[in-house]
């Protein structure tokens, strides 16, 4: 693949002397689906299809932005003075929120917590001076300069997590004193519920860990991706997306909670059967779903149960004392919501103990309870994932299937007997043919390390 995307690059900008080909994961969360911005449990695993990238620095601060998967849209020209939302830039806003992310970073616990307006928008979101040293110093001024209430957290030693804080860098900001060129292509499905765009955020981090500053933890990689997804792109993602690709490991998926950034490994023995994906190919994007209405409604629950019981999340709520105390939410459709998110949480807890005893049965029954919960108390499913889920049940060798992502489209995730993936695919397929009108598209994925330079 190397070879291929310097070969891209070369097509585009014409010479590939001094370009560097780095790679980043898609992701897929088998368990554990809107519990990240409620403080809950997640069990996603980074997969062995994502982003590649070839970059080349340049000598002036000009970026140039190509992709494969959007040729349409051409080269796309901008500036690390200029680092502005532009809805013409279209993808290219990924990778130019990571560099504003990166740009406003500061190690400071105390650092405010102000949205970027975007273009033509009241945020104030300071200046680079591209000249007091050599890699650029972050005038910062009244405006936003750091993560604010996010947790940074380091990953110690082992395969947990240990909560540490993350340790300054020594520098006010992480501004790249030069600009770069940049082709991306990636073999994720796009708005597929796979993580493209986080895939994106996390490549082009990790370009510039590569590049700039290789003391910067992957950990922090995740927080600076979320921090531009949020702040800059203007959607309210929880940390799974960009954590999951950041901190993936071949083989494993990754127990986190979200609460506090604690985490473990955990091998995914799947016991001769495969993670099949199927792509329902409805196209969602979260900024204009209603990602962050479902993420609104759980707040407004929260700060309701809050009135009599002090917690900071859903997710710090027990099965049993969310039944206790759902009467003072008083609407019918913020108890589903909250609902949904706690016992998900519970769901995605013994989902892992079961994996980790080697009960791929259990498993595979509370993947099904996930996607009923989606679709009864969630509302995030649609025809098209519950079609291919109601389908896959009934098909022979299948251990578990639920849908994956933010729902809305997008895709489910399976897990399927070897000896029965080719039917389950023609089968399933034509299920969907006929009731939807339109083909679905599947992948049999393996599970694999976080990003990497080629």
């Amino acid at each position: 693949m190397k070879d291929t995307m310097l070969a891209y690059f070369k097509e585009i900008f014409e010479d590939i002397k001094d370009v560097e080909v780095y790679f980043a994961p898609g992701r897929v969360n088998l368990i554990g689906e809107h519990t990240d911005y409620n403080g809950g449990h997640v069990f996603p695993c980074a997969l062995t299809i994502g982003t590649y990238a070839a970059v080349r620095m340049r000598q002036d601060r000009s970026l140039r932005f190509y992709s494969l998967n959007f040729k349409e849209k051409g080269v796309i020209i901008s500036s690390l003075d200029e680092l502005i939302y532009h809805r013409e830039d279209d993808w290219a806003n990924y990778p130019k929120g990571v560099l504003w992310a990166f740009a406003h970073h500061s190690a400071s616990d105390s650092a405010p917590d102000t949205d970027y307006k975007g273009e033509g928008g009241s945020g104030d979101k300071g200046s680079c001076d591209k000249g007091s040293c050599d890699k650029g110093t972050c005038d910062k001024g009244s405006g936003d300069n750091g993560f604010g209430d996010n947790d940074f957290s380091d990953k110690g030693s082992g395969d947990k997590g240990s909560g540490d804080k993350v340790h300054n860098y020594n520098t006010s900001c992480f501004m790249p004193k030069y600009g770069m060129d940049i082709v991306y292509w990636g073999n994720i499905p796009n708005s597929s519920g796979l993580s493209s765009s986080a895939s994106i955020e996390v490549l082009t981090a990790y370009i510039i860990k590569d590049m700039y500053y290789p003391d910067i933890s992957l950990k922090d990689i995740s927080l600076l991706c979320q921090y531009a997804e949020n702040k800059f792109i203007g959607v309210n993602c929880g940390i799974m997306d960009q954590f999951a690709i950041a901190m993936g490991k071949k083989d494993h998926a990754i127990f986190l909670n979200t609460s506090n950034l604690s985490y473990e490994y955990a091998p995914v023995r799947l016991a001769g059967s495969r993670l099949v994906i199927a792509c329902s190919n409805k196209k969602r994007g979260l900024g204009d779903s209603k990602y962050n209405e479902r993420r609104s409604e759980c707040e407004e629950a929260l700060r309701r149960l809050q009135n009599v019981k002090p917690v900071n999340s859903l997710g710090e709520l027990s099965e049993e004392e969310f039944e206790q105390y759902k009467h003072v939410i008083g609407d019918e459709t913020l108890i589903r919501r909250a609902k949904h998110a706690v016992y998900e949480n519970g769901r995605t807890v013994r989902a892992v103990k079961a994996l980790n005893n080697g009960d791929i049965t259990a498993f595979g029954r509370l993947m099904v309870e996930s996607h009923e919960s989606l679709r009864d108390d969630y509302e995030v499913t649609g025809i098209e994932l519950d079609t291919l889920v109601e389908s896959a049940l009934k098909q022979e060798g299948v251990t578990g299937a639920r849908m994956t992502g933010a729902g809305f489209g997008g895709c489910t995730v399976n897990i399927v007997e070897e000896t029965h993936i080719e039917s389950f695919i023609k089968e399933v397929g034509k299920t969907y043919k006929e009731k939807i009108g339109y083909n679905a598209d599947f992948y049999v994925v393996d599970i694999g390390d976080g990003p990497v330079k080629l």
